[in-house]
């Protein structure tokens, strides 16, 4: 597995609406009972085992998604630009981004449970 952690200051807007529309434009296509979404502005790519949103204060958003393979990780940075400009409307704009190989993974059942706010 591969990770890519990302770091993103919004410029204007609320967290709860940019939240919403990630959740509608992108996320939930990652759950079973997702919408595939042939009209969603950016289409899942193949690959992405999960996919979390954190608010941490600040305007700051942290995102981490988690690939099968490094190269679906990197397949997935259209995807990522594509998210980026749907959200035009926040100003979004990262700021920091990490990625590598995951060396150690662990997690509950609650991990299946998805979280909209």
């Amino acid at each position: 597995m591969h990770a890519f952690i990302r770091r993103y200051r919004m410029g204007t807007g609320s967290i709860d609406d940019l939240m919403s529309k990630v959740n509608r434009q992108f996320a939930s296509q990652l759950s079973p009972e997702g919408d595939a979404a042939s009209g969603a502005p950016v289409q899942v790519p193949a690959g992405i085992v999960s996919y979390q949103a954190i608010a941490a204060g600040d305007d700051t958003i942290i995102t981490v998604t988690l690939f099968e393979t490094e190269e679906a990780c990197r397949r997935a940075e259209q995807g990522a630009r594509d998210i980026r400009l749907s959200l035009a409307e926040f100003q979004v704009e990262e700021t920091h981004t990490f990625t590598g190989e995951v060396m150690l993974s662990r997690a509950s059942e609650a991990l299946l449970t998805p979280v909209v706010r």
